[in-house]
């Protein structure tokens, strides 16, 4: 894949070695890796798709054996959205852990209105003309976020549909 100077390439972790990962961003970040945010972040990252706070406490409880409150996964995950540990779906109000923490940079998703999956792209050329064109507006950019919504390849392929927009 051909890649253009503003791009580099992302260390992506898997399992083990993104829970590892995750925890060393964390710690680095003066942040305690507690046994709680250790079970929210293994819980986010067990989703093949974004998960909501309910999700991962529910995860979480059944998990511990005891009921989790959505309350201190939200916390949970303030933090790590800040650390840069997990990403924020804005529009659908749910989260996934990021595969490659060591790195900041801006949010674009690609989100499939047929089966809610959702594919996080890295386009610096993308990400810098979005900071660019805020700050000719005079605006301090400090998280943009960029989703299209849309169809992914394989519900293309399967001839789904999208639901209609809801106004």
């Amino acid at each position: 894949m051909a890649r253009n100077a503003h791009d580099h390439v992302h260390e992506m972790h898997r399992g083990a070695s993104l829970e590892h990962a995750a925890r060393e961003s964390l710690e680095k970040a003066g942040e305690q890796w507690t046994e709680m945010r250790a079970a929210v972040f293994t819980a986010l990252a067990g989703f093949s798709r974004p998960a909501s706070a309910y999700d991962i406490a529910e995860a979480v409880g059944a998990a511990r054996g005891r009921r989790v409150a959505a309350n201190s996964i939200y916390r949970i995950l303030d933090l790590f959205v800040a650390s840069n540990l997990a990403l924020r779906v804005e529009s659908a109000n749910a989260y996934v852990a990021n595969t490659h923490p060591g790195c900041r940079h801006d949010c674009i998703f690609l989100v499939c209105d047929s089966c809610g999956q959702v594919t996080h792209i890295d386009d610096e050329h993308l990400s810098n003309g979005v900071r660019a064109a805020a700050e000719k507006a005079r605006f301090a950019p400090v998280r943009p976020v960029i989703e299209v919504r849309g169809r992914c390849a394989n519900c293309v392929a399967k001839g789904e549909q999208s639901p209609p927009p809801q106004a």
